[in-house]
């Protein structure tokens, strides 16, 4: 072999070497200037309550974080798809999230189902999954070192929140009401273990569409059961209709729980003060305008100014979301990864949303921030926190 060829082969072999290593070192999503993130959520669908604001917290929290130069220099930009909360667009919104746009993260995916049907794929091509906006324990369970949660997931809410009603109440037989959905499987299953480590009785249940309108077969026949409270797996529409029902049917000596699905002002704004009385559980807080903080009446006027409408707890699922994810980017350093991201995110420890929710931390076998809840009832149109000492089972 001839000087000339060797010096060919060898310079060929280092070429390629540099170009699989360039090729190697290039992480899906990211660039010397920009991280791009996606989220498939319900902008004109049964959930839009929740899906249209948290995809404007998360724009929020990312719009000031590339207004302060981002970081390591790199603007975040945020892809939004809107399913309608439907099972169907959702696996198209995340095909083209996953496979077109070949984002960085998933961040804020809303819906129990949806993120099911999109997860299997997403996983499979190492996307993570950063605080979806559903507390379904799928999110962070089994354990995998690209899904994470936030908060006290459906079912820890739902046990919890029976527990506290039997202590306080005197409660002794529950009822449930649920959507026919893996969401609503679950408030179901939670239902159905606290009952039974209380030695009560789940004397009924009954099912719902999402897209229901009509609840009276339901409702008359857990009033029938003779049940003392009502356990709720639905969202933020027909959350309203059947309370609403079982009050104009004359069922009042009975009590209605849902979950943070259903803390949202769309529930408890209700004209006539038609709510009141009802109780949720949530992992998170959010205060009114008229019992937040300086600090957090200026960042509803923010909002408001921004986006033409005063905030709810959707945009602070949002923007807690962003928030945290921009953490975890920050302590994956200048080279960022994915491997660099998920250490990035196991060094978070302790950190609290600007909204006083419970403490979060995360670690190499922790994939949910917290897992405590509050309880409200609503009362002139707003959530009252029952305490704010947050409660477990």
């Amino acid at each position: 072999m001839t000087k000339y060829r060797l010096s060919a082969l060898l310079l060929g072999t280092v070429g390629a070497l540099a170009l699989a290593g360039a090729a190697a070192a290039q992480t899906r999503g990211v660039t010397k200037t920009e991280i791009l993130l996606g989220t498939h959520t319900d902008l004109s669908g049964a959930a839009a309550a929740f899906g249209t604001t948290s995809a404007n917290g998360m724009r929020m929290r990312a719009d000031e974080i590339n207004e302060e130069g981002g970081i390591f220099g790199r603007k975040i930009r945020l892809i939004v798809e809107d399913t309608q909360y439907q099972v169907p667009r959702a696996v198209q919104a995340g095909n083209k999230l996953l496979k077109n746009d070949k984002i960085f993260a998933m961040v804020g995916a809303l819906g129990t189902p949806q993120n099911n049907a999109v997860l299997k794929d997403q996983l499979a091509l190492n996307v993570p999954n950063m605080f979806p906006v559903t507390a379904a324990r799928e999110m962070y369970e089994p354990m995998h070192r690209l899904k994470f949660g936030a908060n006290a997931s459906y079912y820890d809410q739902v046990r919890s929140g029976i527990k506290m009603m039997v202590q306080t109440k005197g409660k002794k037989a529950v009822c449930a009401l649920y959507q026919d959905t893996d969401f609503g499987e679950e408030i179901h299953r939670g239902a159905q273990d606290q009952t039974k480590a209380m030695n009560i009785p789940l004397v009924a249940t009954a099912t719902n569409k999402p897209t229901d309108s009509d609840f009276t077969a339901q409702i008359g026949k857990l009033r029938a059961a003779n049940c003392d409270l009502v356990v709720m797996g639905t969202i933020v529409r027909d959350s309203v209709v059947p309370y609403i029902t079982a009050r104009k049917m004359g069922w009042t000596n009975v009590d209605f729980m849902g979950t943070s699905a259903a803390y949202i002002n769309f529930v408890s704004n209700q004209p006539g003060n038609a709510m009141d009385g009802f109780y949720t559980l949530s992992g998170t807080i959010f205060p009114s305008r008229a019992s937040a903080p300086a600090n957090l009446v200026a960042w509803m006027d923010k909002y408001k100014t921004k986006y033409g409408s005063e905030p709810n707890v959707g945009v602070a699922y949002g923007y807690n979301a962003m928030d945290v994810v921009a953490k975890g980017i920050q302590n994956a350093g200048a080279n960022l990864t994915v491997d660099t991201f998920i250490a990035g995110m196991e060094k978070i420890n302790g950190y609290r949303d600007i909204f006083n929710g419970p403490t979060q931390s995360y670690g190499p076998n922790k994939r949910l921030g917290a897992d405590l809840s509050y309880m409200f009832q609503v009362k002139g149109n707003e959530f009252v926190p029952i305490s704010m000492d947050p409660v477990g089972y």
